[in-house]
């Protein structure tokens, strides 16, 4: 039987890499059928499609996304996913370089039940929006 630790290590593995794919259902998978997602306290979306919505949207502004997990904390039913992305924008072209986390709520099975994400969106701006050079 696996450790905490290990199904925590292997959660934040393969949850990069499914932002990693360009597949917004692989992204889903990782929640609850009726979780919620919200970025930057934006109002919370609910459900596989909110949550597949919000990662064919992320991978149609950055088609050669990567994430990394850059830690992984948990306690109790509570998890932090602290990550980096990169990619390159779709319009302006500009390289962009992110940091953030998502604050989870997780099920038993190590679903998602509620993420709350966070990163800079001033800083997101200014990569996208800074001249080409």
């Amino acid at each position: 039987m696996a450790s905490d630790q290990d199904i925590l290590h292997n959660l934040a593995r393969d949850y990069a890499l499914a932002w990693c794919s360009g597949n917004p259902q692989e992204v889903a998978g990782f929640y609850t059928r009726d979780g919620q997602i919200a970025v930057n306290h934006g109002e919370a979306q609910t459900g596989h499609a909110a949550v597949a919505e919000l990662a064919r949207d992320l991978h149609a502004t950055f088609p050669d996304l990567d994430m990394s997990c850059d830690m992984m904390r948990k306690a109790g039913d509570h998890a932090i996913f602290v990550w980096t992305f990169e990619g390159h924008h779709s319009e302006t072209k500009n390289h962009v370089v992110m940091r953030g986390w998502e604050e989870w709520e997780l099920g038993p099975d190590y679903k998602v039940l509620s993420s709350r994400i966070w990163f800079d969106p001033a800083e997101y701006q200014r990569q996208i929006d800074r001249p080409a050079g």
